[in-house]
């Protein structure tokens, strides 16, 4: 079994802001596999699904980004998931709007939402999917970017990064390795100094 979680902050007023593309790219996955997130348990709403013929729950932490590893801790001890097959999305604002990057394991590169999961599940050994939600302009306070929305030009690009970011997980769950998963998603384009 898969934990696919996405992450971002439950709340009409987050609602398509750069923090929440780990929660819009879970949307598309909900939709395809015709998923609602009915159950209740452990400060997230999940729903359950076949993908690839393997069982995944789809997970929306409603906890806030700076403790999502409250309810992914709380659901992988419930379905006794092992942090391996358990699939972080989250923004990154290291990478621009259109990319994404695909890591089995790593630091939380200063994001919050990553840090508290490793903190809670005590390893930095499950997947994460970075999607690009572009750099601070100078000046900016970060917060006030990552709960910011996209212009419209961005947003084009956020939906295909989105559909990359589902795409990769059906690979990475239907048992492609990591590594032509990550030569296939993965690039060098980083966000330009503003």
């Amino acid at each position: 079994m898969y934990m696919i979680a996405g992450l971002g902050n439950p709340g009409k007023k987050y609602d398509n802001t750069r923090h929440n593309c780990g929660f819009e790219t879970l949307d598309l996955l909900m939709k395809e596999y015709n998923v609602t997130l009915t159950e209740d348990r452990c400060k997230a709403f999940y729903g359950k699904c076949s993908i690839e013929g393997i069982k995944c729950i789809l997970v929306k932490p409603q906890t806030y980004m700076n403790l999502s590893g409250d309810a992914l801790r709380g659901l992988a001890d419930y379905y006794k998931i092992e942090p391996q097959n358990i699939i972080v999305i989250c923004d990154d604002i290291s990478l621009a709007p259109g990319f994404i990057r695909v890591r089995p394991k790593g630091s939380a590169g200063g994001h919050n939402g990553l840090k508290d999961i490793i903190a809670k599940l005590g390893t930095e050994e499950f997947i994460r999917i970075r999607v690009g939600v572009g750099e601070k302009p100078q000046g900016w306070d970060l917060a006030d970017h990552v709960l910011g929305h996209f212009s419209a030009e961005e947003e084009k690009l956020m939906e295909e990064s989105r559909k990359n970011a589902a795409n990769a997980i059906k690979m990475i769950v239907g048992g492609e390795s990591i590594d032509k998963v990550m030569s296939r998603f993965n690039t060098k384009q980083h966000t330009q100094p503003a």
